[in-house]
């Protein structure tokens, strides 16, 4: 991933929504809401299209390298072949040829290695960025939840269903279902609305995090007992 990317995925990260919507008055903060949530729909649009790249890549390399790993097989048996006849001049050919393998097989090795760690820092940055996301859909939350408590009914921000705010959260999901479909080559989850598949990813998002807390727990308590 190039560092460009990397810094906008930090810049995101670092962001402090809270102190973004403390501004907001007066400086028409729907529009600075959709903005921000954009911003980290594309950031998290571009780290998955490089992490499709790198994943690609390397299965590429993983390919190669069972590729040559099998003709050296092969080549082992025809050199023994070539000796039994009385075939040196083929053996060494045979020979030389195992030789050229084992060159490239390490620098392969090398680079799939180097794949693996770009594969698990993309990963990372993937779950960071869906997790600040998550946040700011609660700041936003409870920023429109403030602005309703405070303004009349025909000037409050609400969450009904077709406010600016929903559509905009709505807008998010089905960018996730397009790169997640694109990414991945697998459908996104049937759903009725893109705020259903919302609160279905959120509670899949949380269920993974506490099984996550409950591994961790018990770990800490096993390295105790």
């Amino acid at each position: 991933m190039s560092e460009t990317l990397k810094t906008r995925v930090g810049q995101v990260i670092a962001g402090h929504l809270h102190a973004l919507l403390d501004h907001l008055e007066g400086q028409a903060p729907e529009v600075m809401m959709a903005q921000a949530l954009r911003d980290a729909d594309g950031v998290v649009d571009e780290v998955r299209q490089a992490l499709g790249k790198v994943s690609a890549n390397r299965h590429l390399a993983q390919r190669q390298h069972a590729a040559l790993n099998s003709q050296h097989v092969v080549l082992s048996a025809q050199i023994d072949q070539a000796l039994v006849s009385d075939r040196d001049d083929l053996a060494q050919a045979g020979i030389a040829r195992q030789l050229d393998i084992e060159a490239q097989l390490p620098v392969l090795e090398s680079t799939l290695a180097d794949y693996a760690q770009q594969e698990a820092e993309l990963q990372r940055f993937v779950a960071a960025l869906q997790a600040k996301k998550r946040e700011m859909q609660t700041a936003l939350s409870e920023y429109a939840n403030s602005r309703a408590a405070t303004e009349s009914n025909s000037g409050s921000q609400s969450m009904a269903a077709g406010s600016p705010l929903v559509q905009t959260i709505d807008r998010v999901s089905s960018a996730f279902d397009r790169i997640y479909q694109r990414q991945t080559g697998l459908s996104a989850t049937t759903h009725a609305s893109p705020l259903q598949q919302a609160a279905q990813l959120k509670a899949l998002d949380e269920l993974i995090r506490d099984n996550q807390i409950a591994e961790r727990l018990a770990q800490r308590k096993a390295s105790q007992s």
